[in-house]
């Protein structure tokens, strides 16, 4: 199989690509000056799809959880954080250097593509000696040839000189984060002292973090920049398996919310666990490339409280009210990046389909909540100034309550095929009928068909 290609879904790299920059969705970071490797930026209807996303997260994992508060922590943190966590000297990946056109190469990325998997924990001499048993197999993507240098790992974390004036900064740099959860761990004392929260409880955060990958692959399913949705939940040593699996049956329940078909999804236990692990499973989506993972759930123990206390010198300890027993919180977590669920959002709404006379149309079914645009306005004809007044008239009222788009450009069928290929549920045409008696002719995406509704019942309407 190409891997550009699902075939169980019909779905290729090449199609989401070019629709997500025809569209508006997504562009190519820096293009104007030839761009910018592994780095994306959000159009119009991106970000519009990314801002629904990330209120369709909040809202499941905040505002409907008594139990859960929220927070928005640097991207700069103390240095000595990064030691704590363990990044300076563990987060890094196995690099090589192909002998033949000098292309650096992720040795894990190239034996995961022939189904060898090399654990995270390995030492360099370790990978190397994985690397060298499967050389023959393993080819340089960019030249072909299999002749490679040996692999060194190369840390993740991307350097800054923020606070640092002196000439060498790089020995003592501060660094954009890698990981958005270190901001919760190190906020924790003052969220349970300001928040009035007792244990068990989540912080969850949206933010943006930094790896300073060596190549990008697989769109924006992999990138340098990058927003992350995370939540840590705090849990009696005894309590953290009970909640582990209560927190891996709501976040499977929250895909099917989003509407994405059950048949993309699945399970993926971690075959090595990291030694303070107790469990750890993957959601994986069923991208173009095949199933990779879309969200880590993870029993994290008391690893990371203990670490933070142990380099900041600082009394995490929780103390229960009502026992007076003391103890470290262990932690459970649930990370996903925003950008792999758009692009796992728009694989899944994706379709082709045949339609009347022989024609064809490409509609992004999204689920109507995540849908970057609600409804599309238009005046049957541009060039009455009475009927696009009155299509105006009722878009001002709509867009109050919904995200809407004004449209008079071409034809009505081109302009439905447009708001098909960017996913907008309903569209609202302003003909003369309108004018005789306010209805309005509403248009479904899914099913194409029309309905005439007055124009004082259009917000009840779409609103279902």
């Amino acid at each position: 199989m190409n891997k550009n290609e699902n075939t169980k879904t019909g779905v290729t790299m090449e199609k989401i690509v070019s629709l997500a920059k025809r569209r508006g969705f997504i562009f190519p970071s820096s293009e104007i000056y030839g761009g910018f490797g592994a780095i994306y930026d959000y159009g119009p209807y991106g970000v519009e799809l990314e801002n629904a996303i990330k209120a369709a997260w909040w809202k499941t994992m905040v505002q409907k959880r008594p139990d859960i508060i929220g927070l928005d922590s640097s991207i700069f943190m103390h240095p000595k954080i990064w030691q704590a966590s363990g990044h300076t000297t563990g987060f890094a990946d196995p690099l090589a250097e192909c002998k033949k056109c000098n292309a650096r190469v992720r040795i894990d990325h190239l034996l995961e593509d022939i189904d060898v998997f090399a654990d995270e924990k390995m030492s360099e001499e370790e990978i190397n000696e994985l690397f060298n048993q499967h050389k023959t197999k393993i080819k340089c993507p960019q030249c072909g040839k299999s002749d490679f240098s040996d692999a060194k790992k190369f840390n993740l974390l991307v350097k800054a000189n923020l606070g640092n004036f002196n000439d060498d900064w790089s020995k003592e740099p501060t660094y954009l984060r890698g990981e958005t959860c270190q901001g919760i761990y190190v906020n924790y004392k003052n969220v349970r002292d300001t928040a009035r929260v007792k244990i068990p409880f989540g912080i969850a955060q949206i933010g943006k973090a930094f790896r300073n990958e060596i190549a990008g692959r697989q769109y924006v399913f992999r990138t340098r920049e990058f927003e992350q949705m995370e939540m840590q939940y705090f849990t009696h040593p005894d309590e953290e398996m009970k909640e582990y699996e209560k927190l891996r049956e709501a976040r499977w329940a929250y895909y099917k919310e989003l509407g994405i078909k059950g048949e993309n999804l699945r399970w993926s236990k971690h075959k090595n666990l990291v030694f303070y692990a107790k469990e750890a499973y993957d959601i994986e989506y069923n991208y173009p490339f095949g199933f990779k993972e879309l969200e880590g759930v993870h029993a994290r123990s008391d690893y990371d409280l203990s670490q933070h206390m142990k380099f900041s010198g600082a009394d995490l300890t929780y103390t229960d009210p009502h026992t007076n027993e003391k103890y470290t919180p262990h932690i459970i977590e649930s990370s996903v990046g925003v950008g792999r669920t758009v692009f796992a959002v728009m694989c899944d709404a994706y379709t082709e389909e045949e339609i009347d006379d022989g024609d064809s149309r490409v509609v992004m079914k999204f689920n109507k909540k995540l849908a970057p645009i609600k409804v599309a306005v238009f005046p049957l004809l541009k060039n009455k100034p009475e009927l696009v007044k009155k299509a105006r008239e009722i878009f001002g009222a709509l867009s109050e309550q919904l995200m809407c788009e004004f449209d008079d450009n071409g034809n009505i069928g081109k302009r439905y095929r447009r708001q098909d290929e960017i996913g907008t549920p309903y569209c609202v045409t302003v003909d003369f009928d309108t004018l005789e008696n306010s209805t309005v002719t509403v248009r479904d995406r899914d099913t194409m068909k029309q309905e005439r509704v007055a124009v004082s019942e259009l917000v009840g309407y779409l609103g279902t």
